[in-house]
């Protein structure tokens, strides 16, 4: 009797997690949602650029556990639409690997073993075809970084001002500076608190912008309303001179005096008197 061996179930070959914490305390953990977030931002228009934290990727498929794999901090894959995924497997994604790769170290990444895990994720990121890899210790304010040159990862130097060739943002860091990110545009990474804070910020100066325009148009209105007033009571008065001149004239012709005479006496041209001693129409 022959036994026939069923294949494994997807989830036993590939499972979507690792078993391991995403990071170990707040401050690689802020870390990883800084880049992580920052990089969905700057590339929210586009589609085709799938970002991930602490994900599984399985570069090669296999007929056997263990599956090779890594869960980057962060990684970003060009090419490749957005979406949810339980693990990213390559060979369902035009067989495309993450283009950059971050790490965030913590205190167990300084340990014998913890140095003997990063090397070998080294060695998992140069062999699968990482193009760029940053290592940060927000802790001893350490920056590395390799980029990809004749399918080898070649450390990068210095890294002081560095652009990323993929990303298009800027490494502001010096060794014992913290490091600070910026988008293309000039514009610094944010944390979520910062960021909507900053939105707070704005909201508020449109606010006070909407007030100030407001009450630049009540007095636009006011004074529009002065404006007509004073016309008014200019035409009054022209009316009420009008006809102080009108009973003046009518009175000096009541007593014999002729326009000359009137104009003369009113300091008035003879055209405006003849003008006033003319029937209405």
């Amino acid at each position: 009797m022959t036994t026939t061996l069923l294949p494994l179930n997807e989830d036993l070959l590939y499972p979507s997690g690792d078993g391991k914490p995403m990071s170990e305390n707040t401050k690689q953990y802020r870390w990883i949602v800084l880049i992580k977030e920052n990089l969905e931002i700057l590339f929210a228009a586009i589609q085709d650029v799938f970002i991930a934290a602490d994900l599984l990727w399985y570069p090669v498929q296999v007929k056997k556990t263990p599956a090779p794999s890594q869960a980057p901090d962060v990684m970003v894959v060009f090419g490749r639409p957005k979406g949810d995924r339980r693990s990213y497997k390559q060979w369902q994604e035009n067989n495309l690997p993450p283009q950059v790769v971050f790490e965030i170290l913590s205190d167990s990444n300084k340990t014998r073993k913890g140095r003997a895990e990063l090397q070998r994720k080294f060695n998992f990121y140069q062999q699968y075809g990482v193009e760029e890899y940053y290592i940060y210790d927000p802790d001893d304010l350490t920056l590395e970084g390799w980029q990809q040159q004749q399918q080898q990862l070649v450390p990068i130097s210095p890294l002081s001002n560095w652009v990323s060739p993929q990303l298009k943002i800027r490494f502001d860091w010096s060794p014992g500076q913290a490091l600070r990110l910026y988008h293309p545009d000039g514009r610094p990474f944010l944390s979520p608190l910062e960021l909507e804070q900053r939105l707070q910020q704005a909201q508020v100066q449109v606010e006070q912008a909407q007030a100030q325009a407001e009450q630049a148009q009540a007095q636009v209105e006011q004074a529009q309303g002065q404006a007509e007033q004073a016309e008014r009571l200019l035409a009054e008065e022209r009316q009420q001179v009008e006809q102080a001149r009108q009973i003046s004239i009518s009175r000096l012709l009541g007593m014999g005096l002729n326009t000359e005479q009137i104009a003369e006496a009113l300091g008035l041209s003879v055209e405006i008197v003849e003008a006033a001693n003319q029937p209405p129409n």
